[in-house]
């Protein structure tokens, strides 16, 4: 069976710089940082203070009260995302062969900061004070779950939780999907909610965030040579990937399409990157083959661009790599100083990024990248966002434990 094309039809977002595919491009075109010090508790007692927190998500907005009850908010982001792409892509599920409808997830913690606060509740009133639901919150699969449950959709049907780069994972594999024919459509993305005091302080106990607490906005600042740490962040953003010649005949808008996907592991550290970049570097070539291009035909790279210093540079360095002499004519741009990092989620925001970057022909800049890093020296957009017409882009995730993934994402033709 030959391999089928694959669209991307629909974008549902839920992000600190805003929410629903249209406030994520408003929030992109405003080029401000949604970085502020943390209020969802009090982070005094951490090296580290700020988060991008999603400020303009209420409940009520999406779910009636007896579904939202029934979530966390984790699950509440991957749903209603999963919601608002449907609705972007235009599909009524009720003339669809639900069989053939697939969701696709991915997370780094799941419900983990429902369950702490639960824990909380434990220790205060004891098992009868706790949610009966909780169970049935904390595993990462009721994001993919809850969304079929949701939805009503049969087909494949997983979450992964490979760290920061589960987003990008679901993505991919639910491109394979539709490609090797085993869906139509496939519902794809990811979603974190982790900002409560033991996830937090856990990552702040290892020293990766960063401590810039009294300029909270330039706090995240991928490339930059006074980066010190990743932000954390929380949100959620659901592609719609549709055959493509399904999309075409029934009139479809389609953003764009994926092209190809790769996925290595360094086998390295839990959290450093493998110092030479070999494996990130080889799942881009990865997937630039499955995508059947040279890496002379990339014109833009959506950088991982975590704002840490081990990863900016390594990133740099993988990147110089694959495109050789091509890496200096190359457009490439880190976007998490805007939203922050929102761990599982954050390779599906900016898979969303792309998809806009090419319906917009304008490429979206690295913000708050004021002092260059030597050792970080191509062209990252700084500060403002560029008209740019491209063919082919790329975007990396990389994660703890060595993952490392890469989407290539074209214009449809």
């Amino acid at each position: 069976m030959s391999l089928r094309r694959v669209a991307i039809t629909g974008i549902g977002a839920i992000t600190p710089i805003g929410v629903t595919r249209d406030g994520l491009l408003r929030g992109l075109r405003a080029g401000r940082s949604a970085v502020r010090n943390v209020t969802r508790f009090d982070p005094t007692p951490f090296r580290s203070r700020n988060a991008a927190e999603v400020s303009d998500y209420n409940a009520a907005d999406h779910l009636d009260s007896k579904r939202a009850r029934r979530l966390d908010r984790f699950a509440q982001f991957a749903v209603v995302s999963a919601r608002m792409a449907l609705d972007d892509a235009g599909i009524r599920l009720e003339s669809e062969d639900r069989e053939r409808v697939g969701a696709m997830m991915g997370t780094a913690l799941g419900g983990v900061a429902y369950g702490e606060q639960q824990a909380e509740v434990f220790m205060r009133e004891g098992l009868r004070g706790v949610d009966a639901t909780l169970a049935l919150a904390v595993f990462g699969g009721s994001a993919s779950c809850n969304v079929a449950i949701e939805l009503g959709v049969q087909g494949p049907n997983s979450t992964n939780s490979m760290s920061c780069a589960s987003g990008a994972i679901a993505v991919g594999d639910a491109f394979r999907q539709i490609r090797d024919g085993y869906a139509d459509v496939m519902i794809a993305g990811g979603a974190e909610a982790p900002l409560s005091p033991l996830c937090f302080g856990a990552f702040a106990l290892i020293r990766a965030m960063s401590t810039n607490n009294d300029d909270p906005e330039h706090a995240s600042r991928p490339f930059d040579r006074h980066r010190d740490g990743f932000v954390m962040g929380e949100g959620a953003a659901t592609l719609i990937l549709e055959e493509y010649g399904r999309a075409v005949s029934r009139g479809a808008r389609i953003y764009g399409e994926i092209a190809g996907f790769g996925v290595t592991n360094d086998a390295h550290h839990m959290t450093a990157p493998l110092p030479d970049g070999s494996q990130a570097a080889r799942a881009m070539r990865i997937a630039l083959q499955d995508a059947d291009l040279s890496p002379g035909e990339i014109e833009y790279v959506n950088a991982h661009g975590s704002s840490t210093p081990l990863n900016d540079s390594t990133e740099t360095l993988a990147i110089k790599s694959v495109f050789g002499e091509h890496a200096h004519r190359l457009a490439v741009s880190g976007t998490k100083g805007y939203y922050g990092h929102a761990l599982g989620a954050s390779g599906a925001i900016e898979a969303g990024i792309c998809a806009l970057a090419l319906e917009e022909s304008w490429l979206p800049p690295t913000i708050n990248l004021s002092v260059a890093d030597e050792a970080c020296d191509l062209d990252y957009l700084p500060g403002a966002g560029r008209d740019r017409r491209v063919e082919h882009m790329l975007t990396n995730s990389f994660g703890f434990g060595g993952i490392n993934a890469a989407l290539v994402i074209r214009r449809a033709s």
